[in-house]
């Protein structure tokens, strides 16, 4: 099975897709003029929105939401792996991936804004259905929804179960040992998976809205306290930075592990981590209240520069400037091209993360890592949960099937209970797989939209024209831009019209 396993990953992942990824935000970046770039004071501003209703969660949520699947192991323990196989020049091709990535997540997430639908007392919206509404392609749809189910549902809540066993572990001890069919498992992380369970069954069976209010609190937080720990660590090593910097800058073109590896490990961690262009982002953007579809985009490209850029360098500043690293050559071989720590240390793991910040804090450090992964790792099955039952919903919709929502509530902690005693390497490529297929689909989806509807680039030209206006509420008219089958829209723009035209 491991061996299917790394076949599958192998086709998965060859450079297509990593081009691809690059390219697709590459050509969404020239498009939009880097709207990334130009719109970032407005990326900020719109976070602030008071945007909720009984339907949809506000922006803040939206992203908070998002940012709780962004936000992951991938952070910690994947930035470790990116460096570890790829060198320290891994990291300057994650912060590419970030910057040209924040326009595709831009390009998705107003696509799910646009093309999302009003059911069941809330909004829903994803690629399924802007490939369904927008091309006509329903296939397509049932394709993803289908690949996502099995990833969000399947394979990748078990890498982020595992990552909050371990970290209740690491931060408790192993506790009493008991044999199990996984194998030696301790007593406290059995009782840490029936607490998880109990509160991921508390938060999913109330749907999203209550996983928006725990996310607008949880995320933010610890997101801050993970980067004000890697300031100090930075303040403590200011001689150090501009070396650690040259160091990445001049690994990333002539790299120590090779300069294919550093771009492979760096592209591949970085779509894992802020998942721009992967399609999950425009689960959460379609649930969010706003009263233009680019508002909403905006705002999850400013998701990808908090993961990436803030998070995932506060990951990389820690492991370089103390040090706390090898680089390992050809898997083949084995032998380490840097090696500064013990050669058994496993690369694709928060152990460097955990080493680093040891050798800063002592004791104290590895448990504020724990801490970290719980919480980074728990949020993140709340969003796989979202998107998974998003997609059911979706075929339920489509196909007229009658598939029961606690059937996927079920399936989740079912995986997590799997994931949380399972071992991890196993389970991260399966995770990878997942991650890969959603991806294919979705980025070749979302340039075919452009070239058949070029839907994006017309909501994001209409909020310009409006904005330098100077209106004070936006509208968004979809037939008069030319944008057919964003139904909702159409419906909330006849309906304004007919309340101004009563008004007068």
């Amino acid at each position: 099975m491991q061996a299917f396993i790394d076949f599958l990953n192998g086709i998965i992942w060859s450079p297509a897709l990593i081009f691809l990824c690059l390219g697709a935000g590459l050509f969404y970046s020239i498009l939009t003029r880097f709207a990334q770039v130009r719109h970032f004071k407005e990326m900020f501003s719109l976070l602030f929105n008071p945007n909720e209703s009984d339907k949809g969660i506000s922006s803040f949520q939206a992203l908070a939401v998002s940012l709780s699947g962004r936000v992951g192991t991938g952070n910690i323990a994947g930035v470790a792996a990116a460096i570890g196989f790829g060198g320290p020049g891994a990291i300057f091709w994650m912060w590419v991936v970030a910057f040209l990535g924040a326009s595709t997540a831009y390009a998705e997430s107003t696509l799910g804004q646009i093309y999302k639908v009003s059911e069941d007392g809330q909004y829903r919206g994803g690629p399924a259905y802007y490939f369904e509404r927008c091309l006509g392609w329903r296939w397509l749809g049932v394709l993803f929804a289908l690949s996502s189910i099995i990833a969000c549902g399947v394979f990748l809540p078990g890498i982020q179960a595992n990552s909050v066993g371990n970290a209740v572990v690491q931060i408790f001890g192993e506790g009493v040992v008991v044999s199990s069919s996984f194998g030696d498992v301790g007593s406290t992380k059995l009782v840490a998976l029936a607490v998880i369970l109990v509160v991921l069954a508390f938060i999913i069976f109330g749907g999203i809205k209550r996983i928006a209010n725990f996310t607008q609190i949880i995320v933010p937080f610890m997101a801050l306290g993970y980067i004000v720990m890697a300031l100090i660590v930075v303040f403590l090593n200011l001689d150090k930075v501009p070396g650690i910097f040259g160091l990445i800058f001049s690994d990333a073109f002539t790299a120590q592990a090779g300069f294919g590896a550093a771009i492979g490990w760096g592209v591949k961690r970085g779509v894992y981590s802020n998942e721009a262009g992967q399609g999950t982002g425009p689960h959460a953007a379609a649930a969010a209240e706003v009263q233009h579809p680019a508002q909403q985009g905006l705002v999850q490209a400013f998701s990808v520069y908090i993961d990436t850029l803030f998070i995932c360098t506060a990951t990389a500043l820690m492991i370089l400037i103390t040090q706390q690293y090898n680089v390992q050559g050809t898997l083949a071989d084995g032998q380490f091209i840097v090696q500064n720590v013990d050669p058994s240390t496993i690369i694709a793991s928060p152990a460097f993360t955990q080493m680093a910040l040891a050798s800063v804090f002592g004791s104290t450090g590895p448990i504020f890592v724990g801490i970290a992964l719980f919480f980074f790792a728990f949020t993140t099955i709340l969003a796989y949960y979202y998107i998974a039952e998003t997609n059911v919903a979706y075929l339920r919709r489509a196909l007229k099937i009658n598939v029961s929502l606690t059937f996927v509530k079920l399936l989740i902690m079912f995986m997590v209970a799997y994931g949380t005693v399972n071992t991890a390497g196993y389970i991260w490529n399966l995770g990878d797989v997942g991650v890969g297929l959603m991806a294919w689909l979705n980025i070749v989806g979302i340039i075919t939209i452009f070239f058949m509807a070029k839907p994006t680039m017309k909501a994001l030209r209409d909020y310009e024209a409006q904005k330098a206006s100077g209106v004070t509420e936006y509208t968004f008219n979809p037939k008069a831009l030319g944008i057919k089958g964003a139904e909702f829209w159409e419906k909330r723009y006849d309906k304004q019209q007919a309340e101004k035209t009563v008004e007068k």
